[in-house]
């Protein structure tokens, strides 16, 4: 046998091999599917990626093949995740609003594979996920100008669903009114709540009367439906598009870093992992004096920074509230599990609403 003849041997039975690990990777695949399906996950996950090239090409002990690896891999990962979204392609995504609603867009930026569902309202789409009609929901947890979106915290305190995943989308907001519309024209500016909060200096430099809308993207099918030239609405440049309105002017919000923050809720709880650094916790205290107080002190004590602490009224008793709260760190290990159990002895409920690894820009 020739030396080229050994080589071409040794290839052979080394694909063999690659052929066998490559159906148990993609096994593995389709479980991560599932998982993510069950749980409101997007296929993306670049930190994970770059985990796996970083410690897989340690496992190259010959420097030269290492670039070759990293491509190797890189082809693989493609493969897995085009595997993915194939397998993703009936994942069921609810919202509030209609399409060209801001939360559809970024539905559609999260799940680019999924069905994204217009609902009603946020309740609707909270009540989409809990019976099974679809498999998560992204809901608008807070905005950067307006604060937060108490419905969506209500639902989450009374409901059973969880937060896997945060993010962050800009909102540009605009003003849109049936074509041939001039500004003098206008009298009336119809929206969400959230929207004419975040518009209310330029609504009032403008004298415009407000009508409240479910949402955004509704007001502007309204506006269109109505045709008249003294009514306008505020919402997204998509909206516009989808509903042949006219942008009279663009970026009317106040802030030039009008930022929502989003939530995915799913029917299944992500197990808390060293890779989640953030969590999401709702919870009660007893009625007796410095129980809040010790509440906040336990979560430091164990070494979490409290990032965000709101109340909200319970709407069972009276000058009742429940508590949202939003902190950093590890609940998977030890530290995670004594301080748990600490505030269950201070709180007369707790719940570990979510937890994820960071929030991501969309």
């Amino acid at each position: 046998m020739t030396d080229l003849e050994k080589a071409r041997q040794l290839i052979n039975e080394t694909d063999r091999d690659m052929a066998r690990l490559f159906e148990k990777r993609m096994d593995a695949v389709r479980l991560v599917a599932e998982y993510k399906k069950q749980h409101g996950l997007p296929v993306e996950d670049g930190g994970r990626e770059e985990q796996i090239i970083k410690k897989n090409t340690g496992l190259i002990e010959n420097e030269e093949y290492r670039s070759y690896y990293v491509r190797f891999l890189r082809n693989t990962i493609e493969l897995s995740k085009s595997m993915q979204r194939r397998l993703l392609d009936g994942m069921r995504v609810a919202y509030s609003g209609v399409e060209g609603a801001f939360a559809n867009i970024v539905a559609e930026r999260i799940f680019p594979d999924a069905t994204a569902v217009p609902c009603a309202d946020f309740a609707a789409a909270y009540k989409a996920v809990e019976d099974g009609t679809c498999d998560c929901a992204l809901l608008p947890v807070e905005n950067s100008f307006n604060g937060d979106v108490g419905k969506v915290m209500d639902l989450a305190f009374f409901g059973s669903l969880f937060i896997t995943g945060v993010y962050e989308a800009e909102i540009v907001q605009n003003l849109l009114a049936v074509k041939g519309t001039t500004m003098d024209e206008i009298k009336t500016v119809i929206s969400h709540p959230q929207a004419l909060g975040q518009c209310a200096a330029y609504i009032e430099r403008h004298g415009f009367e407000t009508v409240e809308a479910v949402n955004t993207a509704v007001a502007a099918r309204q506006v269109a439906e109505m045709g008249r030239h003294d009514i306008a609405a505020i919402g997204s440049t998509e909206a516009a598009e989808k509903f042949g309105l006219k942008k009279l002017e663009g970026h009317i919000n106040e802030s030039s870093q009008n930022t929502t923050r989003f939530a995915v809720f799913s029917r299944a709880q992500r197990t808390p992992s060293k890779r989640d650094n953030h969590f999401v916790m709702l919870f009660t205290v007893n009625n007796t004096a410095g129980s809040l107080g010790r509440a906040i002190s336990v979560i430091g004590e164990h070494g979490f920074n409290l990032r965000a602490l709101k109340s909200r009224p319970t709407k069972e008793l009276i000058w009742d509230y429940y508590f949202y709260a939003e902190g950093e760190g590890d609940l998977s290990g030890e530290e995670g599990k004594a301080m748990l159990r600490s505030l269950k002895e201070c709180c007369s409920h707790v719940k570990v609403l979510g937890t994820y690894e960071k929030e991501m820009r969309v």
